[in-house]
């Protein structure tokens, strides 16, 4: 159904309501009216790796994973699986009568915000620190979550619209101040290619101000949604955010006011109660009736377009599809893709044959919740990474298994000593022939403030170390003198200077879902070679970010930054040795080869040689970036313009085209327009970034050319 039909079907229905029935519609649980045959139902659901909160279904690795991958064609099939398991789910609960919260089709994913500072808990939730990628990842996704069908599979929505990335604590009352600048270059970008690109059905506003305006009653950012990027779906607040402009950002006096001026700037769908006001705001005379239909068509027409009152093709998806085997195996394939090799010294990956017993410690081993994130499903079966080595390895090889520590406390038994499990991890280490020591957090240590276990930062982290307890073990092991990988846990930037020093492999495996440890296994033991991509920087210190509150992008993520990093954005090793041995840049028009300098043409697409030189095959990302070099008001770092995953096999060679950003030979001004820069820019192209410390670690140069434009 085309949305013209959708909206004129809507304004029909609409038109038949009273003024009460209408104001009605515009919350989250909104009621039934059955004079009109409309059953209730209930906005709020959620998708960020899987269908969430609703019992059984896929629990996929968490979004900074999917980021990690740098695959959109899995992020794709990812979200229609998801759509899948949500028609599924909602197509049964229907059936029962049941239309709770979190059993509707309109799922509130995915988070396009920039994780533009590592403390932020909620980082984890996104596609990480580049507006490119996690452009492309969210229309990717947001695609194949609404499908091409008839009718909508199911309805995306971009959150948080629009400047949101912490702190926590702080988000009922900031007001993150943000250049036009930074606006244009880094905040704004996913959330336009996600409306322009992907027509994504609705966008969630945050619940902090921007530049002095609450996001969900923003006139600016209405202006960029509805004016300039044609904006048609519906627009819904956060959860409670609009009684944030009365009880935290004293814009308005009372709740009637603040629903008054949040459905006036165009905010269609209340998460949360204020708008019970709305009728007290059209008597006081704060909002007419016109801005309440108009409201009122805008969520009828995502329930004409989901085939929610005409039916859909959809409706036969049976319940079996929930977390059937073909979706388990996608969540195994797309956390094996995931993982991303930070070091190795030879000893990945592990042969089985070599070694007679294996040593499992740390408090993430064995931990369920250290697979899910946040915002997850139920999973029927988590596989941790301890069950997932004890299948893989069967009775061939004898496994020992210690937590070592808890998570963050002291102890693990409350009437114990300190440290009660050290002796045991030493114990396990020295009876070992190597060990996997799996350390990090879990949505207690890092996530959305209200809902971690950390209220001291209110789901964000107070600095880039683990944990004392993890500290002290990771020492322990370490002095026991034995082959030693490190296996990270976690969703966000971590310090990994002592493992660096200490240990032969560091292994970041994010959050992986519920077949991470089927996955770990098959990575480890060099069934599947990791081929995943920091989407992230991991940075050495704090000290060289500015203050967490402060929006400014000087000096925050790989396009910005001064220093060198821990571990730079785009890097990732893997079991093979792939190197982009040629390239040109093509036109419609002409070419410019990469090792011929100069050439005065304008781009279009770079086509790439990649060889494979390891004896392993291989999966890896092909990464171009470009620099602008004449304009002051050109990124300061080269930036990601293109990239494309990869399988190359042992000694192949492998020609892919990878289309250049349209924007990438632009520059924005301070007044946040943007325009072609000219001059010189130059282009890498390679397996990582072209800064110091990426050739440092992987020894190769990405190839580089200089264009005249």
């Amino acid at each position: 159904m085309k949305r013209e039909e959708a909206r004129s079907k809507a304004q029909e229905l609409v038109s038949k309501m009273t003024l009460e029935e209408k104001a009605s519609q515009l919350r989250y649980d909104a009621p039934a009216i059955e004079r009109l045959g409309i059953p209730a139902y209930n906005w709020w659901n959620e998708a960020l790796h899987g269908v969430a909160r609703a019992g059984q279904a896929t629990v996929f690795p968490q979004a900074i994973g999917l980021g990690a991958t740098f695959d959109t064609e899995l992020i794709g099939e990812i979200a229609d699986t998801i759509s899948t398991e949500g028609r599924a789910k909602y197509n049964a609960f229907s059936s029962e009568g049941d239309r709770d919260i979190y059993k509707g089709l309109t799922f509130w994913s995915p988070n396009v915000n920039i994780f533009r500072d590592p403390r932020w808990g909620r980082g984890h939730e996104t596609y990480g620190e580049d507006p490119y990628l996690t452009s492309h990842l969210g229309v990717a996704f947001v695609k194949g979550l609404q499908g091409d069908g008839e009718t909508m599979k199911a309805a995306a929505c971009a959150k948080h619209f629009a400047v949101h990335s912490g702190p926590e604590a702080l988000r009922h009352e900031f007001d993150a101040e943000a250049t036009a600048k930074d606006m244009e270059e880094t905040y704004l970008p996913a959330f336009e290619a996600l409306v322009q690109e992907a027509g994504v059905e609705a966008v969630m506003g945050a619940y902090n101000r921007v530049n002095g305006e609450p996001a969900c009653a923003s006139k600016a950012l209405q202006k960029k949604l509805r004016g300039d990027w044609g904006f048609e779906g519906h627009f819904v607040s956060d959860c409670w955010a609009i009684r944030d402009f009365h009880e935290n950002h004293l814009v308005t006096k009372n709740a009637t006011e603040s629903a008054a001026l949040a459905v006036n700037t165009g905010c269609d769908l209340n998460c949360g109660n204020t708008y019970l006001y709305i009728m007290k705001a059209y008597q006081e005379g704060l909002v007419t009736e016109e801005t309440i239909t108009e409201a009122a068509v805008h969520l009828f027409t995502t329930r004409y377009l989901l085939g929610l009152f005409d039916g859909s093709e959809y409706d036969t998806i049976p319940y079996t599809e929930v977390e059937s085997p073909e979706h388990l195996a996608l969540a195994q394939k797309a956390a094996e893709e995931s993982f991303v090799l930070l070091k190795n010294n030879g000893i990945l990956p592990l042969q089985k044959e070599k070694i007679k017993t294996i040593g499992l410690i740390g408090p993430n081993m064995d931990s369920r919740v250290a697979l899910a994130g946040n915002y997850h499903g139920t999973a029927s079966r988590y596989v941790t990474i301890q069950e997932g080595i004890q299948d893989y390895l069967g009775t061939s090889v004898r496994v020992l298994t210690s937590a070592g520590c808890h998570l963050s406390k002291d102890r693990t038994e409350a009437l114990s000593q300190e440290q009660d499990r050290l002796s045991e991890a030493r114990i396990v280490a020295k009876n070992s022939d190597v060990v996997l020591l799996c350390v990090g957090l879990d949505e207690t240590l890092e996530g959305e403030e209200g809902d971690t276990g950390n209220r001291y930062a209110s789901g964000d982290k107070e600095d880039l170390q683990l944990p004392k307890a993890q500290r002290e073990l990771m020492e322990t092991v370490a002095a026991c003198g034995k082959p030693v990988i490190l296996l990270l846990t976690a969703g966000s930037d971590i310090d990994l200077s002592y493992a660096a020093e200490h240990f032969d492999a560091i292994l970041d495996l994010w959050y992986p879902g519920c077949e991470g440890g089927h996955a770990a296994a098959r990575v480890l033991f060099g069934d599947v070679s990791p081929s995943g991509k920091l989407p992230v920087t991991f940075y050495e210190t704090l000290e060289e970010l500015p203050e967490f509150t402060d929006y400014s992008m000087q000096g925050r993520t790989y396009r910005y930054m001064t220093g060198k990093a821990q571990y730079p954005f785009g890097y990732g090793l893997t079991y093979g040795d792939v190197e982009v041995t040629a390239a040109r840049v093509e036109t419609g028009d002409a070419t410019a080869e990469l090792q011929s300098g100069t050439d005065g043409v304008r781009k279009n697409a770079v086509v790439a040689e990649v060889t494979n030189h390891g004896a392993q095959d291989t999966q890896d990302v092909v990464q171009v970036y470009v620099k602008n070099t004449d304009s002051a008001d050109a990124v300061p770092n080269p930036q990601l313009a293109a990239f494309a995953k990869v399988f190359v096999k042992a000694g192949e060679t492998k020609q892919v085209t990878l289309p250049l950003a349209a924007n990438a030979f632009t520059v924005v001004d301070a007044g946040g327009v943007r325009r072609e820069a000219g001059g010189t820019c130059k282009i890498y192209v390679g397996c990582s970034q072209p800064d110091e410390k990426s050739v440092e670690l992987t020894g190769k140069k990405p190839m580089e050319i200089e264009l005249k434009r």
